[in-house]
């Protein structure tokens, strides 16, 4: 199966992108490659953008400039939510929280595997049962070796990264150890600046690094946290649930199907929360029809092993 149409695939279960998010989203990927070809590496054009990692409805969302389905997230009477902290406020305590969490963190070798497992909890917002699936992902540290993707009973084989090949985000450890800690520059390495344009593919990029490996560089997912906090607009959901049931506070970016969600009290990462839409055809560049979801992963353990199968203690 080529790209396009794994792609095209992914895209069935969220809603038809706006021409801006198309737009910014194509212009996005089009620095990524033009950076990775040009000035960041002196590589031949790579024969494809690997935007698969194990997280494949958030990147979707990145490759198609998906926009949200919008949920009404106010309280019974009609008034907004209202919390003791701003979304900035929470994403700066996710950081500090991280730094707390990740220091003395061993440094995986290249010839190992990051490993992800999530609890994935979709519900139909328009009446039927909730289905709960377990996501394991072996991904290798350089791309050097196979990688596994489980979504519940489905298993992905992807086979080792080529010499052309290049994950956007990187997923490979020394690439992102290059990406600095600093947010500021955090943004700029990923191609966003400070000028206030295209804050949506910023927010993208974010959230997709979070959904990378678990085992980051020291400072990487806290610097994440904190430029995500620098975006205009970013907004606070009270009351969000986690696949295993904890609740939290979530944080999200207007017209964005997705976002991180944070324990309450703590700020502690606990995953990610996912709007779409399942099934439907597509008119011209709408979606008809379908049914409308919300799905919340949660994730319950990460680290790094030796082998594909392995679980970290």
């Amino acid at each position: 199966m080529d790209d396009l149409t794994a792609l095209r695939e992914l895209e069935a279960d969220v809603p038809a992108p706006s021409d801006e998010a198309r737009t910014a989203a194509r212009a996005r990927l089009t620095r990524a490659i033009a950076e990775e070809t040009g000035r960041t590496r002196s590589r031949a054009v790579p024969r494809r953008l690997v935007l698969r990692a194990g997280f494949a409805a958030a990147a979707a969302v990145a490759a198609a400039g998906t926009v949200v389905v919008v949920t009404d997230r106010r309280s019974g009477d009609g008034a907004p939510r209202m919390t003791t902290l701003s979304a900035a406020q929470v994403l700066h305590r996710a950081a500090d929280r991280t730094r707390a969490d990740g220091a003395g963190m061993p440094v995986p070798r290249d010839d190992q595997y990051f490993y992800t497992e999530e609890i994935a909890t979709r519900t139909p917002l328009e009446g039927g049962k909730p289905t709960t699936r377990t996501d394991k992902i072996w991904l290798s540290v350089d791309g050097s070796r196979p990688s596994r993707y489980v979504y519940g009973e489905r298993v992905q084989e992807e086979p080792p990264l080529t010499e052309h090949e290049v994950r956007w985000p990187p997923t490979e450890y020394a690439e992102l150890k290059k990406l600095p800690t600093d947010p500021d520059r955090l943004l700029e390495a990923l191609g966003h600046g400070d000028d206030g344009t295209d804050r949506m593919s910023a927010y993208m990029d974010l959230c997709l690094l979070l959904r990378g490996p678990g085992a980051m560089p020291p400072g990487l997912q806290a610097a994440a946290f904190e430029a995500l906090a620098k975006l205009p607009g970013i907004v606070l959901d009270d009351d969000e649930v986690d696949a295993l049931g904890r609740h939290g506070v979530g944080v999200s970016y207007p017209e964005m199907t997705f976002g991180p969600v944070f324990e309450r009290g703590s700020c502690a990462y606990l995953g990610m929360r996912l709007d779409g839409v399942k099934g439907g055809r597509w008119v011209g560049r709408e979606l008809k029809g379908g049914e409308k979801y919300v799905e919340v992963r949660g994730r319950v353990k990460s680290g790094v092993v030796d082998e594909i199968g392995q679980r970290p203690r």
